[in-house]
């Protein structure tokens, strides 16, 4: 039976920019093992598959085209979009998505953005692993943390997080999930901070938009520049806009989406 499937470009307000995800609207939970062998498919950095619980809530999965992941920021708003706008859900309707990270929120923002509410991620400093430095063609780095999932390195300079080219092959000996490189915006920017995020160890180079490497730069920049609503943008390739606030253990992520496909899964 033909399954509905799209897919979304998160973080962003016009199409073919942000992060896509693709977007598998389920009855009920499906084989892991597929679920896998779709997302390989479809390529992108997750593919979100969601259905319905007896009490309201949604239960979704994140799948990589290698990996199931434990928290995914984009192909959560992707998710809660195509559903709000092509599953049978009245836009105005809260969704709460039970999770692998535990129970995650949307809602429409009154500014136009989709509002998640997602676990923080405290970072603390960590032994430079050996080659992650070199891997990202970097000499040295002004701190190298960690959180939950990942490393993360900050750099003095926006400019030069925008030059990096990192050697792929490399980074996947790095022990985490990805590597989230972050700076500063700089004098041209319009942000408070800046970001690009590595994960060749789960498939993806790199990914344009990573709303869960968020949830650990709001906390570390909240405290460095001392307010708890900040802007943010990853500055890849395809590049997005990701509006933040820390709220105690919480972090308010603020993105558009847009749906660029919608069809049917067949196999």
């Amino acid at each position: 039976m033909p399954v509905p499937l799209f897919v979304v470009d998160a973080f962003t307000d016009r199409p073919f920019a942000g992060n896509p995800a693709a977007v598998v609207l389920l009855d009920g939970p499906a084989d892991p093992d597929w679920m896998q062998a779709v997302a390989a498919e479809m390529k992108h950095s997750e593919t979100s598959f969601t259905h319905p619980l007896p009490d309201g809530r949604r239960a979704v999965r994140w799948f990589t085209p290698k990996a199931e992941v434990e928290l995914c920021g984009h192909a959560t708003l992707a998710a809660a979009h195509a559903l709000w706008d092509r599953g049978g859900v009245d836009p105005t309707t809260p969704l709460t998505f039970s999770t692998a990270s535990g129970d995650l929120s949307c809602r429409p923002g009154a500014d136009g953005r989709i509002e998640m509410r997602f676990p923080a991620l405290p970072t603390e400093p960590t032994e430079t692993p050996e080659g992650l430095l070199p891997a990202l063609g970097l000499a040295v780095a002004d701190e190298v943390l960690r959180s939950t999932f990942d490393k993360c390195v900050v750099l003095a300079d926006a400019a030069t997080l925008r030059a990096l080219e990192p050697d792929f092959a490399a980074l996947v000996q790095v022990p985490a999930r990805g590597v989230c490189v972050t700076a500063a915006g700089g004098p041209d920017d319009d942000v408070d901070f800046i970001s690009r995020f590595f994960a060749p160890r789960v498939g993806v180079d790199e990914d344009p938009v990573t709303g869960s490497a968020h949830c650990m730069l709001a906390p570390l920049w909240a405290e460095r520049l001392g307010k708890t609503r900040l802007e943010a943008a990853q500055v890849g390739p395809r590049g997005g806009r990701v509006g933040v606030e820390l709220e105690g253990d919480r972090v308010v992520l603020r993105g558009s989406a847009t749906l660029v496909i919608a069809g049917e899964l067949l196999a």
